[in-house]
């Protein structure tokens, strides 16, 4: 049987069929070279896992839904390196599970928001935002300040985490329960924002 285009077009089956092994073809060629590129697969120079407390302070990012209003990709055109700073690469994120890049913004890009501001300015924005910028829509996080971690799951978080190829030893996961009890929710969030992005700039560049 000859494969026309009228004949593809009108059996609904293979036409199906062929669009299907057409897209699959297509992604593949497009994903698989990405897994053996050290760009993509490979850490940036210097650069370490997250620590015990920046790691309970991102499940609080997610919890809390702050990685619905905030991205964690800046693009590479320049009205968005000129405002945010360096464009965002893979190298940065290959340990993150999962990834927060993102595109949706009701408030700024955090990709580069480490060491921007002191603790008490992250401070003051969580406990109320419109203390330090007045337009701000976002919702006050002050109970955050009120809760404070026990540490019981950290541990399990970082051997879980190093399943999955980041590199904790055992002396991490071991002194983790330590480093986190008797924090706050908030002093372990405002440990994650203030690492955000230090990993390029201190290895790859500086976006300041």
């Amino acid at each position: 049987m000859s494969f026309t285009h009228e004949r593809i077009e009108t059996h609904t089956g293979w036409l199906v069929v062929l669009v299907i092994l057409v897209v699959s073809v297509g992604g593949l060629v497009e994903i698989l070279p990405l897994f053996f590129q050290p760009a993509t697969t490979q850490a940036l120079p210097g650069m370490k896992p997250y620590t015990a407390l920046q790691v309970e302070g991102r499940d609080i990012y997610i919890r809390e839904g702050c990685v619905g209003c905030h991205s964690q990709m800046i693009r590479p055109f320049r009205a968005e390196t000129e405002r945010y700073g360096h464009f965002s690469v893979a190298a940065e994120s290959v340990w993150d599970h999962p990834f927060l890049w993102g595109s949706k913004r009701t408030g700024p890009d955090l990709a580069r928001v480490g060491g921007r501001y002191s603790d008490d300015w992250h401070r003051a924005h969580l406990n109320n935002p419109r203390d330090v910028v007045p337009e701000s829509n976002m919702p006050a996080y002050a109970f955050l300040a009120e809760t404070r971690l026990d540490g019981q799951d950290t541990p399990a978080k970082l051997r879980a985490l190093r399943t999955v190829g980041v590199p904790y030893t055992d002396a991490d996961i071991a002194g983790a329960s330590a480093a986190v009890s008797g924090k706050t929710e908030q002093e372990a969030l405002i440990a994650y924002l203030q690492c955000l992005g230090l990993a390029l700039k201190g290895g790859n560049g500086s976006w300041n």
